[in-house]
């Protein structure tokens, strides 16, 4: 069943201490459908600093409760909370394609990773959440704990609008910390309808609060709040180095998932069909509008020829067009703002003298005029050293690399300030062995593209693409905790750590 058309003229306001509040200053923004910008999806409360200021101090009333209750009982909110997504998937799938353009095929699939984060962390409800380490002292009792850290700030992207924050929501709740969620503007809707799932499953009043609005209004004063002790952003480089910054002057802790330019390696005995398939699907799924796109395929000469007429004669197929549509292979990019800067990477790179081989163009026929449309475009002739191959562009775009062969390939796929994903075709086991242990970044693909991470593995990368932590998988608690180390002596008397040492 299809989201309501109703929901258009519907006006939403924050959720702040279980109740849902228009902005103070009485403000809304619109979202609009990226397909047809006439159709406006709702009103949403343009919220600022006292509006974040009622937020986090509703937080800061609810953490303590929610903190003491056994972590056992907050998974099973979290459990509930996965069995709603599920039940409501195909409803969300559409509202996801209406509010931010992805094919509905790729928003059920952001459905579910969510329902699939939300059944990974209630599974580790039951958990050991520390360990037992032997003192070196008699009658004494020394372990550690994972404890929350309070009140913490979850800033999400627009483009994976479910995902992204159950990422973030899920293990920080669970490990016990209150949340102000503060989700883009271009898609706050489906940011709604999480948190009313996330309340209908039990979650207690002002432990999820939600802010909409824009950043610099409301997200810069999330970061600085003096209450918030920690920030997770997923978001351009520039807004996380000013967010870093921030951060480290007033002392918190903060988890930076950024951009990536990210790389497949083909190489000369690589299964062509396979690669190609990769390519296409990492360079133009969501629109290339992923942290993970395919933008740069650096093939070996070979074989450079071969994979690129394959290449260009599938892209030339691709259909633009709305997402609820069946027969769209790629749909609109999130906004018109967006859209320039893509066709201005389009232009840099013919100044750059790269060759572009199809597509280069706003998509302006029918009615695709209505939307955000950019038809896949493919250069080729492309030096490293190009801003095209250097800079996020962050749409359908990609460019093709020629090396010599794969140690050049590799070089050159290391060669940029991100870290993110890396891929390499190869039949060759010892050669992607190789390719393993040398390619730099925090996800690394064989025979495969580099978007497609699963949950229960860490995700995060190297270099300017992030600050070190890891999101999902693993390592999901790591940015929402603090480790609290204690010793218990009964032995009834003063024992000195590396002093005394028992006597037989």
């Amino acid at each position: 069943m299809s989201v309501d058309i109703a929901e258009q003229a519907t006006t939403h306001g924050n959720l702040i201490g279980g109740e849902w509040r228009a902005a103070r200053g009485g403000e809304t923004f619109d979202s609009v459908n990226p397909a047809r910008r006439s159709e406006v999806l709702g009103h949403f409360a343009r919220s600022s600093k006292s509006d974040v200021e009622d937020a986090v101090a509703a937080a800061v009333a609810a953490q303590p409760g929610w903190a003491r209750t056994p972590m056992p009982g907050r998974a099973e909110v979290i459990a509930r909370a996965g069995r709603l997504l599920e039940e409501r998937k195909e409803d969300l799938a559409q509202l996801m394609t209406r509010e931010m353009g992805k094919v509905l095929t790729e928003a059920r699939g952001d459905v579910q990773e969510g329902i699939d984060m939300a059944k990974y962390m209630a599974g580790h409800g039951r958990n050991p959440v520390g360990e037992v380490v032997p003192s070196e002292l008699r009658d004494k009792r020394c372990f550690t704990e994972r404890v929350p850290i309070g009140v913490v700030g979850c800033i999400t992207p627009w483009n994976f609008p479910m995902a992204i924050p159950c990422w973030k929501l899920m293990p920080a709740l669970l490990a016990g910390n209150a949340v102000v969620f503060k989700p883009a503007e271009d898609t706050p809707l489906v940011a709604i309808r999480l948190a009313e799932i996330l309340t209908e499953a039990g979650l207690p009043a002002g432990v999820l609060n939600l802010v909409t609005g824009y950043g610099e209004e409301c997200g810069a004063e999330l970061v600085e709040h003096p209450a918030i002790r920690a920030i997770s952003f997923t978001g351009s480089v520039e807004v996380g180095h000013q967010i870093a910054a921030t951060c480290g002057r007033l002392g918190k802790r903060v988890s930076l998932e950024l951009g990536g330019k990210n790389a497949i390696v083909v190489t000369s005995d690589a299964d062509l069909e396979l690669a190609v398939d990769g390519a296409l699907w990492g360079a133009f799924g969501t629109a290339g509008q992923r942290c993970t796109a395919t933008s740069r395929l650096v093939v070996e000469r070979p074989v450079l020829d071969a994979f690129t007429e394959r290449l260009v004669a599938r892209v030339s197929q691709l259909r633009l067009g709305d997402g609820l549509d069946p027969q769209t292979d790629v749909g609109p990019v999130i906004n018109p703002t967006q859209l320039r800067r893509i066709h201005s990477y389009t232009e840099i790179g013919q100044k750059e003298s790269a060759r572009l081989l199809v597509g280069g163009s706003i998509a302006t026929e029918g009615v695709l005029g209505e939307g955000n449309f950019y038809n896949p475009t493919v250069f080729a002739d492309v030096r490293p050293e190009m801003r095209v191959a250097q800079e996020e562009i962050f749409g359908p775009t990609v460019v093709v690399l020629p090396a010599d062969d794969t140690d050049e390939a590799i070089r050159i796929a290391n060669g940029t300030r991100y870290g993110l994903s890396l891929s390499l075709y190869t039949r060759d086991l010892a050669r992607a062995l190789r390719a393993v242990d040398r390619l730099e970044a925090g996800i690394v693909y064989i025979n495969a593209p580099t978007i497609g991470a699963e949950i229960q593995l860490p995700f995060g990368g190297t270099k300017w693409t992030g600050n070190g932590h890891r999101e999902a998988g693993t390592t999901a608690f790591d940015e929402f905790t603090e480790w609290k180390t204690v010793y218990i002596d009964y032995s009834g008397r003063l024992q000195r750590a590396q002093i005394d040492t028992p006597k037989e």
